[in-house]
């Protein structure tokens, strides 16, 4: 059984994401329309059964083309949201070095939350919890499936599969926008490259 995890299309730069709810720029809507096309050239190979989705506007608008393409509904899942970042959700990068001066993701404490929001703690015991809850469901389902999500989510679920120490202190793979990224299940593991 395979999972596709797939990062949101390009977003605009110019604000803090997190549980920002802006929408993809014109270049991420052409980034997930070629997904959706790259999808449904290859259904047959790719066999995928269900679309879950972060509710973030940015992640409902990915995932949209490849259910058009392959009419399959979207199951949208809020815990594979991207860190809530609180106050600093969708504030632009001008104001939030102003508001929050030194205020970064890799500048919080463990168990420091953003301004109402998360900790990095919290946002790893999150998704932790539903990568579980989705895996366990998925394994009894036996459907390949594609998860539409956020970069931060997608580093957390490669440190699960892999048994790595996770940190928010650096990252330790990019991760590209509207692309397929392959989590296997087999012989009762779970594997990503």
């Amino acid at each position: 059984m395979i999972l596709y995890l797939v990062r949101h299309g390009q977003d605009d730069s110019t604000v803090r994401g997190g549980w920002s709810n802006s929408p993809l720029t014109e270049e991420g809507t052409l980034q997930v329309r070629a997904l959706a096309e790259e999808i449904a050239a290859a259904r047959n190979e790719l066999q995928i059964a269900r679309i879950i989705s972060s509710d973030l506007p940015r992640a409902v608008q990915t995932a949209q083309p490849t259910a058009e393409k392959l009419n399959l509904p979207i199951e949208l899942n809020s815990r594979f949201r991207e860190v809530n970042n609180g106050a600093l959700a969708g504030m632009k990068n001008d104001l939030a070095l102003v508001r929050y001066p030194g205020l970064f993701w890799n500048t919080l404490r463990w168990d420091e939350p953003y301004p109402d929001g998360e900790s990095p703690a919290g946002f790893y015991q999150r998704i932790e919890s539903a990568w579980k809850e989705l895996t366990h469901e998925l394994i009894r389902d036996g459907r390949n499936a594609m998860l539409v999500t956020h970069s931060g989510v997608i580093h957390i679920i490669r440190h699960l599969i892999h048994s790595t120490v996770y940190s928010n202190k650096e990252k330790q793979f990019s991760v590209p926008h509207a692309r397929l990224i392959r989590a296997e299940y087999a012989d009762g593991v779970w594997h990503m490259d």
